[in-house]
């Protein structure tokens, strides 16, 4: 995604919205205009970036350690296909679990503060990681591990030298799909029990039927997503030169559609 394309496409969205508002009137409570929600950032812009910087903090952190866990957990799967068998259908149940049902327990457990977010964000992000790379890794192909056997190399050398980098777009794939993700968790997290952020502003706006705060609050979220999303495309664009963005669709499409478990 190039950050022209975003640009233009929070345009088109803007004006939708404005077009929108002028055509049905909506009550200001329900639907404020951009205009007013810029009036809203206008009067509290200290409030709402210092929240947004909480946020972002959390989102960094999760995707961090998300992504390494999720790359760990992968490798560890293809390394260890026995020991894969036992950890996968863990890491699934895991998965099953909805997100309103984790946050409760997480903020109990870990408390209002950072911890409980980033361990939001670093669940939602770990398992399209740990999936996409792990079946990247279960999908190479036969012929070129014949091959590589026919020349002596034992398991461990195959995994390092021909799978894992073979499956690096999967890699990528997985990393794009993650990161839009990694916002939902840290402001679930937010809404549940917190004391900044931008999901504790919009719980605070909402019950206050302050929804101009609210869309301003939403609006910074949108763009700390463009803004992560093109960082991982930039971030991730030299690990796979020899794949095309072609190459880097089909994987995150077909991959994602109906994987239930993973191999070696």
């Amino acid at each position: 995604m190039r950050a022209s394309h975003a640009v233009i496409g929070l345009v088109l969205l803007v004006a939708l919205w404005q077009a929108g508002v002028w055509l049905f009137a909506p009550p200001r409570y329900i639907l404020p205009s951009p205009i007013a929600v810029a009036s809203a950032f206008g009067r509290q812009p200290g409030f709402l970036l210092q929240n947004g910087l909480v946020t972002l903090t959390e989102i960094a952190l999760g995707l961090a350690i998300g992504a390494g866990l999720g790359i760990a957990t992968a490798f560890g799967v293809a390394a260890l296909p026995r020991l894969g068998r036992l950890v996968w259908p863990m890491v699934l149940i895991l998965q099953a679990f909805p997100v309103f049902v984790l946050a409760p327990i997480l903020v109990l457990w870990l408390g209002f503060g950072l911890a409980s977010k980033v361990a939001m964000t670093t669940i939602i992000i770990f398992f399209p990681v740990a999936s996409a790379f792990a079946d990247g890794l279960r999908r190479t192909d036969q012929e070129i591990l014949d091959a590589v056997s026919l020349e002596g190399a034992n398991h461990w050398q195959t995994l390092v030298s021909m799978r894992v980098p073979l499956a690096i777009p999967s890699l990528v794939s997985g990393l794009r799909v993650a990161a839009p993700l990694a916002p939902l968790g840290a402001v679930v997290g937010e809404w549940v029990g917190a004391s900044g952020g931008l999901g504790f502003v919009m719980v605070q706006a909402n019950a206050r039927m302050q929804t101009d705060t609210v869309f301003a609050a939403m609006t910074i979220l949108a763009i700390l997503t463009l803004i992560l999303r093109l960082l991982i495309d930039r971030l991730t664009a030299g690990l796979a030169p020899w794949a095309s963005e072609a190459d880097l669709s089909s994987s995150s499409s077909s991959q994602f559609a109906s994987r239930s478990s993973v191999r070696s």
